[in-house]
């Protein structure tokens, strides 16, 4: 009760900070174009909320994207009520922080922390900034210590620890939903945090429903929004529930954050970017687009001083299966490690589509002992010769006994497969993963 205590009152003295105790600057909109508003006499940082007096005596949320000379440029949040030149524009003083508490546990929320699924208003007694704290980096913990994710083909040939940051890249369709289901039930996790982002309002539904309906569902916390909401709130659901991973990790607590997808955040920002007039550069994404996704991803990791972790755990939604997209290159340079899935795979009724080759755990060799180091280098080692030479062996063109690696990888290849095979409602243990493993593929 005393520690709940102490939390309320710092949150109420952050929420205090932020707020000020100056008086408030009332701006004025004075131009309304393509869905950027220009204000004067509103002197706030970019990220900023205001709330607008509309025509028809209702409000309307905006928030602060960039300026032009002395003018705020302000993006609505809704599209909702007839806004007029002259209008008043009111600072709304909570707009950067985010509820966060162990209230919104087993809770669904919105991108301003409004409650989704009827189970009444969040009971919170914390605040935490939506761009997060900064810190030290060398506060910033290594990786040291395995997760069990409960996906075999992780578990033993991908290795993840607490604390990383991972890239699911895949094109539409190939499986990325149900293996983030299959994590979020099964990992050896305190807390996760989930953030929908940008998809189709039936499948946020669907994945509520579907896969939060375990055990798991009460130590969770999600943030939906839409397709068809304003990319500024787009970008604020991925904040929040950054901002409360942060939250939970500076308790000490082991947090899984999911963000589906990284994808639809960089798309935000483009619409974003453009309207602010930016040049687009590659595939159309503005400069901003792209620097964004490193500010995000580095917000996960491990503390130091708490001792807690947010594992991060981003879908790239590869379009048109182009591995070399954008979005998917920056992310994956950023990252600790990346998982393909393959289409081929996919097509074979191979779940998870995990294609070995092309993916890689940069975190593996620091936190696995020899032995199993030694059975995933001999896995990769098969699975490599295969694939680099499937061409030959399906135009029948490879003679048997031309190359001993070579017939291994093809008399094993059904058991290569049958490790990575897993039934999406089945969990395999971490110690079980490795065991299978180093018993079949340990030379």
């Amino acid at each position: 009760m005393i520690a709940a205590q102490e939390r309320a009152v710092a949150g109420l003295a952050e929420r205090i900070g932020a707020i000020g105790c100056g008086p408030r600057r009332i701006g004025r909109l004075v131009a309304h174009d393509a869905g950027m508003m220009e204000v004067t006499g509103f002197d706030y940082p970019i990220g900023f909320g205001g709330t607008i007096r509309t025509a028809d005596g209702r409000s309307m949320k905006a928030e602060i994207a960039g300026f032009r000379g002395s003018r705020a440029l302000m993006i609505p949040l809704d599209s909702d009520g007839a806004v007029r030149n002259g209008a008043r524009v009111e600072p709304d003083m909570q707009s950067s922080q985010a509820q966060v508490g162990d209230g919104l546990l087993g809770r669904v929320i919105g991108p301003m922390g409004e409650p989704l699924d009827g189970g009444g208003p969040i009971i919170s007694d914390a605040y935490w900034p939506l761009a997060g704290k900064r810190s030290n980096v060398l506060n910033r913990g290594r990786v040291t210590q395995p997760i069990d994710l409960g996906v075999r083909a992780i578990n033993g040939l991908l290795t993840a620890g607490y604390g990383q940051r991972i890239a699911i890249a895949a094109g539409s369709g190939v499986g990325k939903s149900v293996l983030i289901g299959q994590i979020i039930a099964n990992a050896d996790v305190d807390i996760a945090v989930i953030g929908l982002i940008g998809e189709r309002g039936r499948e946020v539904s669907d994945f509520v429903e579907t896969k939060l309906a375990g055990p798991m569902k009460g130590r969770t916390v999600t943030v939906a929004v839409p397709a068809d909401y304003s990319p500024v709130l787009r970008l604020r659901a991925a904040a929040r529930a950054t901002a409360i991973a942060e939250y939970f990790r500076s308790l000490g607590k082991r947090v899984l954050l999911i963000i589906d997808s990284l994808t639809r955040i960089a798309h935000a920002q483009r619409e974003i970017g453009l309207s602010l007039g930016e040049p687009p550069t590659m595939k159309g994404y503005p400069p901003s687009s792209l620097a964004l996704i490193p500010r995000l991803i580095e917000r996960a990791g491990n503390d130091r001083a708490s001792g807690g972790s947010i594992t991060a755990i981003y879908t790239v939604l590869a379009d048109g299966g182009d591995m070399e997209d954008p979005v998917v290159d920056t992310a994956r340079a950023i990252v600790d490690g990346h998982i393909i899935l393959s289409r081929l795979l996919s097509e074979q009724g191979v779940f998870p589509a995990i294609d070995v080759g092309k993916s890689l755990s940069r975190v593996a060799t620091d936190i696995i002992p020899d032995a199993h180091r030694a059975a995933q280098a001999n896995f990769r080692r098969l699975w490599s010769a295969y694939e680099e030479n499937r061409d030959l062996l399906l135009m029948g063109a490879y003679r048997e006994g031309s190359d001993p690696i070579i017939d291994e990888a093809v008399e094993r290849r059904e058991e290569l497969l049958d490790y990575i095979r897993q039934d999406a409602d089945t969990s395999v243990s971490l110690d079980d993963s490795v065991a299978t493993l180093e018993m079949g593929f340990t030379t």
